[in-house]
Parts: C-alpha cells; structure tokens; sequence
C-alpha cells in the first residue's frame, strides 16, 4: 500500500502537495512547518503512518516551502499556514475529519480548530506549544539557534541525535538526511523565525476548541517541558492528558484510534438536537455578497470563519446547540431549550458580528422541529430565518411565542413592530425587537 500524492491550490496560489492513504474515517496529520515530506515521512516513519492508514483515511501534507510542496513559497505566517490546511481540509477533509499536529503544527491546528469547529470531529495534539516562550528548555534552545545558522549538515545531525534525542543513532543519522531532504536553510530559518517573533503564539483561542482534544506529550522532549504540555490540556475545554515515552510516535496510531472510539462511545450517550419544541435562533451576514465584494474574497472567508468560530462559542456557552449542517453564509442555526438563553445567546451573537465588523441579522422563534441526522428542520425554522431577514443590522428580533415566554425572566425588554407577513408563512406573524436592560 503505497500513499497516493495529489496537489491542491491555496486561496494565494501556492501549490500543497497531499498524501492519502487507507479507508474509513478521514484523520488529516497537520505538519510541523517547515520540517515535512509527505513521500519521506512514509517511509521514514512508517510505524506511524502506516499504522494510521490501517485505521484511518489518512491525510498528511506538505507546507508550503518544504518537502514536494512549493519551495519557493516561504511565507510562514499564521494565515499562510491555516492556507495551506483549509485547502487541504476543503479538498480531502469530506466533511468532518479528525485533526492530529505534532509539535510546531500545534499552533494552526489549534487556530484552525478555534475557527473551523464545525469540520473538527476530534482534536489531537502531541508535544505541542501555544506560545513561543512555552520552549523552556534553555539549554537546547541556545544550542540549536546558534548552531542553525552555521553549517547545514552539522545541525541537521546535531538536531537529530542531541537536540531531539533519538536513541538509535541509525535513525538519528537517517532524520538528518530527512530534514535536508524537507527544506532549504533560508526556509527553515524563515519559519523559526517567525515563531520567535510571537506569530504563532495561540493561547487565547484554546478556550474556543470545541472538539474531544487528546493531548500527549513525550516525557523525554528536550525543547518543552512536561508541565507545557499539561498548560495546553488545562487550557482546552475538557481535554484528556497523557504523558508518554514514544519519540517516533509509533503508538499513536492505536492511541488515536482508542480515543475516538471512547468519544464517539461517549457522544452516543449524550442527547444531541431535540425532535420537538425548540426555541431556534437564526443568524446571517448582513449583505455578504457587498462585503465579499468590498473585501475579496480571501479576506471575507477568513474574517466569516472567525465570526462562525465566535458564534458557535457563545452559543455553546449558553446552553445552546448549533446546527452543523448550517455555516457562515448560509446562517448560523441553533437551537435552545430556555427563551432566556436563547436571547442571551443571540445578543452575544450581535456584539460579536459587531466586534469583527460583519454585522448579522438576528431572528428568533419557537416552535416545533423535526431532527434528520445533523440538522434540524420543520416550518418553525423557516420563520425563524424569515424573522431574522427583518432585522436591522446587529438587531434582535424575536417572535411573540418568545416574547410570551421570555418576558418575565429574559432581563430585556421588547418593542413591538407589528405583524410582519412572510414569504412562505401562512399567516402573519407578530414580531418584536430586544432592548437590553429592565423597563423602569
């Protein structure tokens, strides 16, 4: 069984060289930037990836600047790295998939997942950062800068059997070569760089990582400590911690494996979206074609995944449920069982579209829904899109079926703007706009 390599083309033009093999559930293996050869890393570390290919529909690729991507593409930034993975995602991923970074890709990985919730199915981090300074192991760090900018195969070998620790001194020598073989000096340089700079430094978007996380972390790592590995779990919402002594990583296939099967096991058990009464909250974009237009296209996709990321928290943190099936563009769809939280929910909505100046449209009602796999569907949700297409931009507006069971609990106060006919709707339906704040 051999991987089969395929190219994709990022939003910026820069081709990305992917790898796939197996069958099953996708598990797409986010590099550790710039060091990565999808052909090499096969053979080099074949406990690995040919573990995860037994299990999975596994997925690695290239960054740019490094292994058979584009070489001459040497922009490391963070955006230029989240890229390269939602082209990756967007070609490969089929749907929802499995995330697992090692080491420098942690950061976008965890970027990606801040943003991309709904494409996350499980998060998998091993001997990862989420801020530069989490390299507290001194020592290795001065020894590596200073040799990094001397001769080529001196620090390639010296951070292969020193710095890394492998003890076999004939992998040792055969991971050297690997690294030549995955990128130039001056690429390599140019992403370490931006690392020290703090570019890559994520620890406030660990809190917004929605996905079951698995974090792992080598006892034996000579560049981050232990209790590093233990900041990153603590930070993600109900993350698992492991430490372990497995530097090629040879039994994380199982490990992975054995993990999204609990969860998976776990999820079953956990009620998801109601068939029944819901209360159900609808949010669009205001004039998202003009602001596509106005901003480029690039520019819009990257700001709406931060806003859905955004959404989808403080939905969450509200006791609500979002609908998967429906992302940024289409409208964010949740669902609650309290008025009061779904009021509460869709005013944290509003200042978020507000916070990232991509202002939303914002409709509620409550009524009866009809549950299909990951979507919720039935009238009900129709007037509650209806509803939101009526408001002003970052306004709330509910209907009297909310307002009859919020008023009284909700701390908010309402206006009334009449009946409103809608396309598709039968009848007219009564509709008021939230004011924050208690009526004197």
């Amino acid at each position: 069984m051999d991987p089969r390599i395929q190219y994709v083309k990022t939003s910026d033009g820069v081709n990305i060289a992917y790898a796939t093999a197996g069958e099953g559930k996708c598990l797409i293996v986010a590099p550790s930037p710039p060091i990565s050869h999808v052909q090499r890393q096969w053979d080099l570390f074949s406990d690995l990836y040919h573990g995860l290919a037994q299990r999975f529909r596994a997925v690695w690729y290239d960054s740019r600047g490094s292994g058979l991507s584009d070489r001459s593409a040497i922009d490391f930034s963070m955006q230029a790295m989240l890229r390269d993975l939602e082209a990756v995602a967007d070609r490969a991923g089929g749907g929802q998939f499995g995330l697992y970074a090692m080491y420098d890709g942690v950061p976008s990985a965890i970027a990606y997942a801040a943003s991309r919730s709904e494409n996350i199915s499980h998060l998998i981090l091993a001997d990862g950062w989420t801020r530069f300074s989490d390299m507290d192991r001194k020592s290795a760090m001065e020894i590596e800068a200073a040799l990094r900018h001397q001769d080529w195969t001196l620090y390639t070998e010296t951070l292969a059997r020193v710095l890394i620790g492998y003890d076999d001194p004939i992998f040792a020598v055969a991971f050297g070569e690997f690294i030549r073989d995955c990128v130039e000096p001056d690429a390599l340089r140019a992403a370490y760089s931006k690392q020290e700079s703090g570019a890559w430094d994520i620890p406030d978007l660990l809190d917004r990582v929605k996905a079951p996380t698995l974090v792992v972390h080598n006892r034996a790592n000579r560049f981050i400590s232990t209790e590093s590995g233990q900041r990153l779990a603590a930070g993600i919402p109900n993350a698992q911690f492991r430490v372990i002594d497995d530097m090629t990583f040879a039994n994380m296939p199982q490990m992975i494996d054995n993990f999204i099967a609990e969860t998976v096991s776990t999820e079953k058990q956990t009620p998801g979206l109601p068939s029944g009464t819901a209360l159900i909250l609808f949010a669009d974009i205001v004039d998202s074609t003009a602001l596509t237009e106005r901003l480029g296209d690039a520019t819009f996709r990257a700001k709406a995944r931060e806003l859905d990321g955004a959404l989808r928290a403080a939905i969450r943190e509200r006791g609500g449920t979002p609908v998967e099936g429906k992302l940024l563009g289409d409208g964010v769809l949740a669902v609650f069982t309290s008025a009061r939280q779904a009021i509460e929910a869709a005013l944290a909505c509003g200042r978020a579209g507000e916070d990232t100046a991509l202002p939303l449209h914002l409709g509620l009602h409550a009524g009866d829904v009809i549950r299909e796999e990951n979507n919720v569907y039935g009238g009900a949700v129709n007037v509650a899109s209806r509803i939101a297409g009526l408001s002003a931009a970052g306004e709330v507006l509910v209907s009297e079926t909310v307002r009859s069971l919020a008023r009284t609990s909700a701390g908010v106060t309402f206006e009334d703007r009449g009946e409103q006919a809608m396309k598709g709707v039968g009848e007219a339906v009564r509709v008021w706009a939230v004011r924050e704040g208690r009526a004197d």
